[in-house]
């Protein structure tokens, strides 16, 4: 049986152990995770395979696709020109970007593309996937699009279209698409092994996915509805991080290819207050609205009540809930996760390849290893795990 790799504070001990208990009974496939305090690694662990046929074991640098995990990083980027002054969140998105305003929608702001409140979920049908990963074409269609309803009012999950719409704000204000300027911005200054695509020299280190259950229609389930009409324009389907055609196309919002210690390496930007290890991305006041809640309520794709900030998710529970308030967060399909403690300077990264739940807001493996994380905290405290490295 494989044996979970790398290394973590005593304090985390219990982590290791779930994580070879889920090992063992195959609840994960292979796996890491990793967690940042105050700018250390307290806890950087992998585990079991990075193939379904379990001959190949997930090593410190295999990489795999967290899906929409990947929009942490793309807007972090958005963060960043607004620290910088080239995004304002209150303007529209017409005035950086005059196409834009086509079929009424003069009045979309900055923000609610931030917020997946820009009514703009998905495209038009009919549209595959080629067409998406023909991202100028794909980007014009939006430009072209109708409202879905009245934005700002209401969030409504955009599983793809927010990378476009933010890649192409990006470009706007910088001349760089997404891709470029993470890679010169963000992963290159800090070192960090992520990037949007992959190539095709490093595909021998990408982990295989396997596919989530199917999603089976209940009675009565309307083709029509928004939702339908959301995740069917286009469907997705966990193949096809195995293609060529997605490993080599920018999709901002679903292809960065990088495993838990490289997302906390960049993500630890948010927690940290902008600065990393002397990198300075943004300012503090910046970094904190990531974790300001601008929209909340029933969303109208998900289906369930979400809360926005910048770029971001906020607990929408804390109470109750197992990521913890003063955080913000976002996830993948099939379980992969990025916590951002800002309140406390943790930050929590997982990443996996055995895709469990059709959902992006986690499931119950990190559920439990977030727990065991703050149950080791709260015995012994942050300040003693930092001062021991």
């Amino acid at each position: 049986m494989a044996t979970v790799q790398g290394h973590c504070d005593a304090a985390f001990t219990r982590v290791r152990d779930i994580i070879q208990q889920n090992i063992a009974t195959s609840e994960e496939l292979g796996l890491s995770l990793c967690v940042n305090i105050s700018g250390k690694n307290v806890l950087d662990l992998w585990a079991g395979h990075a193939d379904l046929a379990r001959s190949k074991p997930w090593t410190e640098n295999t990489i795999a696709c967290p899906w929409s995990m990947t929009k942490c990083v793309t807007n972090l980027a958005a963060l960043i020109l607004i620290d910088r002054g080239l995004l304002e969140p209150s303007a529209p998105v017409c005035q950086y970007w005059p196409e834009f305003a086509a079929n009424g929608k003069e009045n979309v702001k900055v923000w609610h593309v931030l917020t997946h409140s820009a009514a703009l979920p998905a495209w038009e049908k009919p549209v595959t996937m080629e067409d998406v990963y023909d991202t100028e074409t794909a980007t014009e269609r939006l430009a072209g699009q109708a409202l879905w309803w009245e934005p700002g009012t209401a969030s409504g999950y955009h599983p793809v279209t927010q990378g476009h719409l933010v890649s192409e704000l990006i470009r706007r204000a910088t001349g760089m698409r997404a891709r470029e300027f993470i890679q010169k911005e963000i992963s290159g200054p800090l070192g960090a092994d992520f990037q949007l695509g992959v190539p095709e020299s490093e595909w021998y280190r990408v982990a295989e996915l396997i596919s989530p259950p199917s999603f089976v229609p209940p009675p009565g389930f309307d083709a029509t509805s928004l939702p339908a009409r959301t995740f069917s324009s286009p469907t997705l389907k966990a193949e096809f991080a195995a293609t060529a055609e997605f490993r080599k196309t920018e999709l901002p919002a679903l292809n960065g290819f990088g495993n838990a210690r490289s997302y906390a390496r960049i993500l630890s930007a948010i927690s940290l207050g902008g600065t990393v290890d002397g990198t300075k991305l943004l300012s503090p006041e910046t970094a904190q609205l990531a974790t300001r809640e601008l929209i909340s309520g029933k969303d109208l794709c998900l289906r369930k009540r979400l809360r926005f900030a910048l770029g971001f998710g906020l607990p929408a529970d804390p109470a109750k809930g197992w990521i913890r308030e003063g955080s913000c967060y976002w996830g993948g399909w099939g379980g992969s996760m990025a916590i951002m403690d800002f309140s406390k300077r943790i930050t929590i990264c997982y990443v996996q390849n055995r895709m469990a739940t059709p959902g992006t807001t986690g499931d119950s493996r990190i559920e439990a290893y977030v727990n065991a994380i703050y149950d080791a905290l709260k015995s012994v405290g942050s300040e003693r795990v930092t001062a021991c490295l």
